[in-house]
């Protein structure tokens, strides 16, 4: 199974690896840089899904533009890594801008968050569907893009039942991981955050299955089109 794309999808697909290199590299270094009293600031960045998500994807467009520049063979192990990766991205931009960036303000929106949560997700998704032609993947297959959303859960569990700090004075990353809150686990409460940890979690389960599947779906049909582009045999005089 081969990158069967055009050449001008090809270029495309370049450059959005290289926007999303270039996006999730200088964000992070900038929000490294930026200090502990910043949101995700200092040398805590790394302990943050948002970072994690952007190295990872950042990793797997440098292996994807080697496989693609190379025209070498890509599996459906691959595929599915490609996937899960450009999922988990879309998890960071959704709960971004959906949950967080609200309760942040305009503060939200420096160059750095923007980065890590809007240029790279936006990028590695349209890449994503840029070279959807060139491999498949069973939709049961779906299931593996809650893999890394479940082990930063985990990670952050471990977190918060050791006291790291992931903010100052905040042992937990993300309000919907705060196990202390007043919802708790399992409970439901009338004002922020509205429910406990479990039923958070499982929503945004949801939301990654869903989206996966709606990713293979387009990913399914828009190969379909540039394979019958491909195999169109040429009119003369054309």
């Amino acid at each position: 199974m081969y990158y069967s794309i055009s050449r001008s999808r090809k270029t495309i697909s370049f450059v959005l690896k290289l926007i999303v290199m270039i996006s999730a590299i200088t964000g992070t270094v900038m929000s490294a840089a930026a200090g502990r009293g910043s949101f995700m600031g200092g040398s805590r960045v790394f302990m943050y899904f948002t970072i994690q998500s952007n190295i990872a994807i950042a990793l797997i467009s440098i292996t994807d533009g080697c496989l693609l520049m190379r025209d070498k063979a890509i599996s459906k192990v691959w595929y599915t890594v490609k996937l899960a990766g450009t999922v988990s991205i879309t998890l960071t931009g959704v709960v971004f801008a959906v949950l967080l960036a609200p309760i942040l303000g305009r503060a939200a929106w420096s160059v750095p968050n923007t980065l890590t949560h809007l240029v790279v997700p936006l990028a590695a998704v349209a890449d994503f569907f840029m070279v959807a032609s060139g491999a498949e993947t069973e939709r049961r297959n779906v299931v593996y893009v809650v893999i890394p959303p479940l082990l930063y859960v985990i990670y952050a569990g471990i977190g918060y039942v050791k006291g790291w700090e992931f903010a100052r004075g905040q042992i937990y990353p993300y309000f919907f991981l705060n196990w202390g809150s007043p919802a708790g686990a399992f409970g439901f409460i009338d004002e922020f955050p509205y429910m406990g940890c479990v039923w958070w979690i499982l929503v945004l389960l949801v939301f990654l299955i869903a989206t996966g599947w709606c990713y293979l779906a387009v990913a399914e049909r828009i190969g379909k089109n540039a394979l019958k582009e491909l195999n169109k045999p040429e009119v003369p005089g054309d």
